[in-house]
């Protein structure tokens, strides 16, 4: 299609679309009757491919039922299974959970509960983040502050908070210097952060965001050996929380449910999913909170009322659709338990049958 003969405002206003008319498990299908492999998934979503009839279904059954009941005043029957299968899923690390439409809206929305929990505990002075150069974590203002994609950010940086600040990404094959182990390696990076903390004041940071393995502006790069554990560390040192943005890394992706069940257990305060969540059937994406946050914020409603929300979080019909999604994922066992999930990332960058 030319670019001068579409309505369509596309990401590049010069660049010619393919169209794709229809899917068929791992292939995206033309008009013309070609059709292309999706070997990446769409950008990591489709985990289950194109056209998975569970899916559908129940994302039929769904619009039958209710499509919309804003969530100021409402829940829903798949808002709330989806929500116990995740906790239930997450070793008891999580207590809450809140769904939204993209990644984006899930990383600001972790930024926001952030400083909500924060005010809530009587540390309103808490107003920095520490994240990754190197790092991606969504195109809103507030994600694209948290993340570190230079070609990104480039034309927003007057724009972009000076809340985040970045140091150093985790990339011990590349980065580790002569005769320096993993541990050595390690230490290095945490002593940065234990610098940053000291630059800041310690009781000016608000929390560290990371991906535990890094999306596609690094690379599918795992956090080294013990990594995670020490930001652990540092967080319950200086009164700060955790982030994890399991949006790409997350679902399956790396041996486990959540990537960091396969990167030495360290549970964060506060995580967000993506893309596999749904399947790429529904836009639909989730934070997952902690008992320790949530119970804060309740606890100070009378004084710090929780302030929050989006038009379509908690959409039942993409709560459906992740649901079925998930339910198939662990029906059929498609999350690899296996000490080679890191080969397993870098080689298929999805967990997809071949249907």
């Amino acid at each position: 299609m030319s670019p001068h003969s579409t309505a369509v405002f596309h990401r590049s206003p010069n660049k010619k679309y393919d169209v794709a008319s229809g899917g068929n498990g791992v292939y995206l299908l033309h008009p013309n009757g070609t059709r292309t492999l999706d070997g990446s998934s769409g950008a990591a979503v489709s985990c289950l491919g194109h056209g998975h009839p569970v899916v559908i279904e129940a994302i039929v059954q769904q619009s039958r039922k209710l499509a919309f009941a804003h969530t100021s005043f409402f829940t829903s029957d798949p808002a709330e299974e989806l929500a116990n299968f995740l906790i239930r899923s997450s070793e008891e690390a999580f207590s809450k959970v809140m769904f939204f439409s993209s990644g984006s809206e899930a990383v600001e929305s972790a930024i926001k509960i952030t400083r909500q929990f924060h005010v809530a505990n009587g540390e309103p002075g808490r107003v920095n983040f520490i994240c990754r150069r190197q790092s991606y974590h969504g195109n809103t203002l507030g994600a694209l502050s948290a993340g570190f994609n230079g070609s990104r950010r480039q034309a927003f940086e007057p724009l972009l908070s000076a809340a985040f600040h970045h140091v150093s990404p985790c990339f011990f094959s590349r980065d580790a210097r002569e005769h320096e182990d993993e541990n050595t390696y390690v230490d290095r990076l945490i002593k940065e952060y234990e610098e940053m903390f000291e630059q800041l004041g310690s009781s000016s940071v608000a929390a560290i965001l990371v991906e535990p393995v890094s999306g596609a502006t690094l690379g599918a790069i795992p956090a080294a050996r013990g990594y995670l554990a020490r930001l652990r560390g540092l967080c319950n040192k200086h009164g700060s929380l955790l982030i994890y943005d399991e949006v790409m890394c997350g679902m399956g992706r790396v041996g486990s449910l959540h990537a960091w069940q396969s990167l030495g257990g360290v549970a964060p305060d506060i995580q967000t999913i993506g893309k596999g969540l749904g399947a790429g059937y529904q836009p639909i994406s989730a934070i997952l909170v902690g008992s320790k946050v949530h119970r804060t914020i309740e606890l100070a409603q009378a004084q710090h009322p929780f302030v929050s929300g989006h038009t379509y979080q908690g959409h039942s019909i993409g709560c459906a659709a992740a649901l079925a999604a998930q339910q198939v994922i662990a029906a059929d066992s498609y999350v690899l338990m296996s000490n080679e999930w890191a080969i397993y990332w870098s080689v298929s960058f999805a967990i997809r049958p071949l249907c």
